[in-house]
């Protein structure tokens, strides 16, 4: 029987030494459970803090579209307010054209519409006319287009 002791003794200090190394494993595994645990513990807080900065990002977003419509809302109306100013400055050239125009037009026209008033006789030296109230003689002895004035009638 002592031959089953000295078996039994091995076998308690195998178990024994089986016992510390399960012990010294499970300590291991715990320590690796927690600092798995502390490891997600951050990853969330980080993740967290990546949904907030995204939300407030999208905030921005959203206002600064509602900041470029106002501006494009302010700009479409001032571009109609320079239309309508380009368009009432056109329409005032015209009219002020078309006035200019309407009083002038007797000044204007009225030399190529109105005969000339003036009277010509024809004499033996030359040509005699009145003219705008001149006395134009027109001689045989002088050069063609030369015209000589003078008061009252000459012969």
């Amino acid at each position: 029987m002592a031959f089953g002791f000295s078996k039994l003794a091995v076998l308690e200090s195998k178990l024994g030494i089986y016992e510390d190394l399960s012990k010294e494993m499970l300590d291991k595994l715990e320590r690796a459970v927690t600092s798995i645990q502390d490891g997600n513990q951050k990853v969330a807080i980080i993740l967290e803090r990546h949904e907030n900065r995204l939300e407030e990002g999208e905030r921005v977003n959203e206002a600064l579209m509602k900041l470029i419509e106002k501006v494009e809302e302010k700009i479409d109306r001032v571009e109609e307010r320079v239309n309508t100013l380009s368009r009432f400055r056109w329409m005032t050239v015209g009219i002020a054209v078309a006035a200019v125009t309407v009083l002038k037009a007797p000044d204007i026209f009225g030399n190529f519409l109105t005969p000339n008033q003036g009277n010509a006789t024809m004499v033996p030296s030359g040509i005699i006319g009145l003219n705008d109230r001149r006395v134009v003689r027109q001689s045989p002895f002088l050069a063609v287009g030369e015209i000589q004035e003078g008061q009252g009638r000459s012969v």
